[in-house]
């Protein structure tokens, strides 16, 4: 027997390997393929969306894309995203509303190597197609406006371009008229607007026709201050506390003077309006959907709007009591003035008038005050079931979100001009005046004040958490309605 050349152990008498067979080869590579899917991912963690991904959920699902080559003014096209951009942040859309539009638009139109950033207050897009020098353009949005009929009217625009009907040309004559365009109501309107709804709320709440009659002519008086107040481009947090101040401040004086009117009614209906609900909306709606730099900027914006509110009516109840008015019992309750089915009309005239003073388009009256109804029902309903004072407003605020972006997509705008005015009437502006109250002038009270305003915030939050709830419950349910506004484009 030959000695080895190394003492390596024999081994002819271990089981010789055979070879694999062609199924096996196939299951181990199927198994390895998993295994890495399941460690890495479909796709590398900074790899951009698809746009199919990008725009599921949104009403421009499956756009229609320019398939004629990348167009070659590239920069004309994304210059007329910005404009609408800057258009749709000034009228109140949402971030993912802008976003959303932004690529469905400019995917229509040519340009599919798109990035979009958006903070609170500017819109930066990043055009780099391959092998060539990319574009990078930035917007910054200065200032705001309630123009819920110009966002409708962008949206249907936006609208249109995705079902391939409308060209940049016409595109960017179409927003320009738009931006042009007066709004739907003048102003004496709108003042109208805002003492009519004051007075209906009141008489919700409520109260008589004197207490009802003091909202309308303390509100029109108001928005009146706050008009010139812009005219002279005070700061908008000054504007707010102004206006808080006076409706309070003449509800505490009239009583002083001997008129039976309860204060605390009367200032509720006054601030409502001041509450910056669309505003609190859209920051949720961003903190959800993954925008948290916008969140936050609109966060803080609607906490100063609230310090505002909280701030005037502070001030006018120490000026109040300085004056010598009469102390307020801020624990006292108000038997229903009216009936339910009063109720429901004062409800439908209310929504009615928020849409007015939010400038909205005429043909959504009377469907957001529909919506604003089956939501004020619904609170009834929840209430009457002992489901508490927090529960309730948000149980009604997902019917209404969810009952408004049915409506508002059937009619060619977006979710939030229907939701935001029907749901204002569930927000508690009385409970911030006694709140306020207590935390002002009874000072050994301090704990039940500041337990009562953060029972009024959480009201807030599940207003404005329910809306958003209710706009993501409705997407399976509007799938096909974008689509058949595209059919209805074709048809032209």
């Amino acid at each position: 027997m030959t000695d080895r050349p190394d003492n390596r152990p024999s081994t002819d008498g271990l089981p010789k390997t055979q070879p694999l067979k062609p199924s096996q080869v196939r299951q181990n590579v199927n198994a390895k393929r998993m295994l890495r899917r399941l460690v890495q991912g479909e796709n590398p963690p900074t790899a951009p969306l698809s746009i199919v991904d990008r725009l599921a959920g949104s009403p421009y699902a499956n756009p229609t894309i320019h398939v004629g080559g990348v167009d070659a003014s590239a920069r004309k096209t994304i210059d007329f995203a910005l404009h609408m951009a800057e258009s749709m942040f000034r009228y109140g859309a949402g971030a993912l509303e802008v976003e959303t539009s932004i690529i469905a638009v400019t995917a229509a139109l040519g340009l599919k190597n798109i990035e979009v950033d958006i903070t609170n207050q500017s819109v930066q897009i990043n055009y780099a197609p391959k092998d060539q020098t990319p574009i990078t353009l930035l917007r910054v949005v200065r200032s705001w406006t309630n123009n819920y009929a110009g966002l409708a009217e962008v949206h249907q625009l936006v609208t249109d371009i995705v079902a391939g009907g409308v060209g940049r040309a016409e595109a960017v004559r179409r927003l320009d008229d738009i931006i042009r365009r007066s709004k739907p109501f003048p102003r004496w309107m709108v003042t109208m607007a805002f003492g009519v709804f004051s007075a209906v709320f009141v008489g919700v709440l409520g109260g008589g026709l004197g207490a009802s009659a003091l909202a309308f002519v303390s509100n029109m008086l108001v928005n009146l201050v706050a008009r010139q107040l812009g005219k002279w481009r005070t700061p908008d947090f000054f504007v707010t506390a102004a206006c808080a101040f006076l409706v309070t401040f003449i509800a505490l004086m009239l009583r002083w003077a001997g008129a039976d009117i309860p204060p605390s009614i009367v200032v509720a209906g006054g601030i409502l309006l001041l509450l910056p609900t669309g505003r609190l909306v859209s920051s949720v709606q961003d903190a959800i959907n993954g925008f948290p730099v916008t969140a936050a900027g609109r966060f803080l914006s609607t906490i100063l709007t609230f310090g505002a509110i909280v701030a005037g009516i502070a001030v006018a109840v120490v000026v109040g009591d300085l004056s010598g008015s009469v102390p307020i019992d801020v624990t006292q309750t108000f038997p229903e003035a009216y009936p339910l089915w009063g109720q429901a009309i004062l409800i439908a005239v209310a929504v009615i008038a928020i849409g007015i003073t939010e400038q909205t388009l005429l043909k959504l009256l009377l469907p957001t005050a529909a919506v604003g109804l089956v939501g004020y029902f619904i609170l009834w309903g929840a209430a009457n079931l002992g489901l508490g004072d927090r529960l309730s407003p948000a149980i009604s605020a997902v019917v209404i979100g969810l009952l408004a972006r049915m409506v508002a997509l059937r009619l060619g705008a977006p979710q939030l001009v229907v939701a935001v005015p029907a749901a204002l009437i569930l927000l508690p502006g009385l409970k911030i005046f006694r709140s306020m109250y207590v935390l002002t002038v009874q000072e050994a009270d301090v704990l039940l004040g500041s337990g009562g305003m953060l029972n009024a915030g959480a009201i807030v939050l599940g207003v404005a958490a329910g809306i958003v709830l209710g706009d993501n419950l409705a997407r399976p349910l509007t799938k096909g309605l974008a689509s058949n506004e595209r059919r209805r484009v074709r048809r032209r």
